[in-house]
């Protein structure tokens, strides 16, 4: 009946529908006010959006009056199928937020895709833990530990190229750490818990902590002329802002040389690190190929 029910409407009222799901699953609230400011619509048309939702899954949200806000209740289920790409691409890019489309444009484009795709309901209570800045209760396994159960303060996603992760802090170990998504198990929002100050994602050096990357063509590169087209450089050199947190992700990633007599001599090393020292107390500095700590 949903089904039906939806293909009654205009393309402009399931985008919204959608953007409206979305809000729900991966935000945990929607009000009036969103659909307003994201589409450019009148009070009305946000309230008969908001009406026709619940006409078509009335147990997906319940209305708080205090605060005038929908949330998800523990009975959603959604009525729109997103793949995981596009959520992740819509938590971080913040466009692509309506219904997927059901023509193409004609243009023949063959992605690589991943390997793996982290559960979107999972996702979903991990994005709302984020955005509403309390702590998860979580089922963890670790390739060290196996399973453990863990308190975890979310406070960002990080895409790795390979696989998404979310950093935030751990009450088991007192630190800030990275978690693969696809690793968590039976996530539970503790929304009375309070988050200390020692936990707030400010506190985190290796997030805060800017590097000036500078990277250049392998020195053993017999072409370093089209290794720069390539990457766009500027008199020879790409200049990138990392986070500590990230930084050797981003570096193992796009396979950069970081060792300081840039030994490492398989064609598929291109670039290398002009400063390898750059990297001294930087935890992911590990995953930087070559890199040794000094």
């Amino acid at each position: 009946m949903t089904t039906e029910a939806l293909s009654q409407l205009t393309q402009a009222q399931r985008d919204r529908l959608a953007y409206l799901e979305l809000r729900l699953r991966f935000v945990g609230e929607i009000g009036r006010q969103d659909l307003i400011q994201r589409f450019g619509i009148q009070t009305a048309a946000a309230t008969r959006d908001l009406a026709t939702y619940r006409e078509l899954a009335g147990n997906n949200l319940a209305y708080d009056r205090s605060s005038k806000i929908y949330t998800p209740t523990k009975e959603f289920r959604p009525i729109f199928t997103f793949s995981a790409d596009r959520v992740l691409a819509w938590l971080a890019e913040g466009f692509g937020d309506g219904e997927p489309a059901s023509s193409a444009p004609g243009i023949s484009c063959v992605t690589s895709g991943r390997l793996t795709q982290p559960d979107l309901d999972t996702l979903g209570i991990v994005t709302r833990a984020i955005y509403h800045r309390c702590p998860l209760r979580v089922e963890y396994y670790s390739l060290g530990s196996g399973k453990t159960q863990r308190e975890i303060v979310p406070f960002a996603l990080i895409d790795t190229g390979l696989r998404w992760h979310v950093r935030g802090y751990d009450r088991k170990r007192g630190a800030f750490r990275d978690f693969v998504v696809t690793r968590i198990r039976r996530p539970k929002l503790l929304m009375e818990s309070p988050v200390a100050e020692h936990e707030r994602p400010e506190q985190d050096v290796q997030w805060s902590r800017i590097l000036e990357v500078e990277l250049v063509p392998h020195p053993d590169q017999p072409h370093p002329d089209i290794t720069a087209m390539d990457y766009a450089m500027q008199d020879g050199v790409l200049r990138l802002r990392l986070r500590g947190a990230t930084a050797g992700y981003v570096l193992r990633k796009w396979s950069v040389d970081c060792s300081p007599d840039h030994r490492l001599r398989d064609p598929e090393y291109r670039l290398w690190l002009k400063d390898p020292l750059l990297l001294y107390g930087v935890e992911t500095a590990v995953l930087a190929p070559g890199y040794r700590a000094t």
